[in-house]
């Protein structure tokens, strides 16, 4: 539990009289929680902007074409190692991107460049994955792969259903 919830909490317990002794009793001497958050001073979490889920193909939806991609990454202990994960939609055809020694968003995208080469052209339609960092050059790699990538939404795992299956 971080301090965050507990002030949360105090505020939103606080009813008639104990809200005012609460306020006496903050440091601030707020009646309301002031968030430490505002959105318009977000940074956009990538710099070239995403395509999000909701625009892919509609082939990709009901699984009757092959070649669309739902991918993820597996960071192992301690962060020491990690592995990317390939499901192709229609067939469930897993394919592991092996990350050698670097598990940034360079080292993501060198290694699915990689996996993905390996692929007949016909079978590199789509890519769809969430919004970790590790995508950060997903426009690079959209490029050079000649393959969109698609994001899920934010805390939405099940829109990668095979993914997260295999």
């Amino acid at each position: 539990m971080c301090h965050e919830t507990i002030y949360q909490a105090l505020y939103v317990q606080g009813l008639g009289e104990r809200r005012r002794e609460l306020t006496k009793a903050l440091r601030t001497g707020r009646a309301m929680r002031k968030p430490h958050r505002l959105a318009h001073k977000r940074q956009p979490r990538y710099s070239a902007s995403m395509v999000m889920l909701s625009e892919r193909l509609a082939e990709a939806d009901d699984r009757a074409v092959p070649g669309h991609w739902e991918g993820d990454l597996i960071i192992g202990k301690n962060q020491l190692s990690a592995i990317g994960t390939l499901v192709e939609r229609s067939t469930r055809y897993v394919t592991l991107v092996h990350l050698r020694h670097d598990h940034s968003a360079v080292g993501m995208r060198d290694a699915l460049l990689d996996t993905i080469a390996k692929l007949p052209a016909h079978l590199r339609r789509s890519l769809t994955w969430d919004q970790g960092s590790k995508m950060g050059r997903h426009h690079e790699f959209s490029v050079a792969a000649d393959m969109p990538v698609y994001f899920c939404d934010p805390a939405g795992p099940w829109q990668r259903g095979s993914n997260e299956n295999t």
